[in-house]
């Protein structure tokens, strides 16, 4: 029998601490789809999720994050157009000079009132709930789909 799982992704939510107002790292990607995302990718096989938020983070900005805790798990299964996913959300903080890379066109560096808003897969909501937890210290609330 075969089985058709759910693909584990990480995405890390980083604010710079060394900044005023705490701004977040956002990567265009390189990738369809294409326009703005939080940095992320793919759990590696026999590799925990923290271990691949670090890598992840460290691959596409260049920087070392320290992961400050898990935020919340979305796992709507259109979420992301190209398979099925779940996505193990991070909130991290880190210091220095961000620089794009691996399957990051570009990166920029947003403070909270000036989100783009082409984000991909379900950033949107992910950052739109992460916005209520930092500023009213709201975590997302359960829901029967989506």
């Amino acid at each position: 029998m075969a089985y058709r799982n759910p693909t584990p992704t990480v995405d890390i939510i980083i604010e710079l601490i060394d900044r005023p107002a705490r701004p977040i790292i956002l990567i265009e990607r390189k990738n369809p789809p294409h326009g703005w995302a939080i940095p992320g990718g793919f759990v590696d096989y026999g590799e925990s999720v923290e271990t691949a938020a670090g890598r992840e983070a460290k691959e596409e900005i260049g920087l070392d994050v320290t992961l400050v805790e898990q935020f919340y798990v979305y796992s709507d299964p259109n979420r992301d157009p190209r398979q099925h996913t779940l996505s193990v959300v991070f909130l991290a903080t880190a210091t220095g000079e961000p620089k794009a890379a691996d399957d990051a066109k570009t990166l920029d560096i947003f403070e909270p009132w000036r989100i783009p808003k082409n984000l991909c897969f379900d950033h949107d909501r992910i950052l739109r709930d992460y916005l209520q937890f930092r500023h009213f210290g709201l975590r997302p609330r359960l829901m029967e789909s989506g």
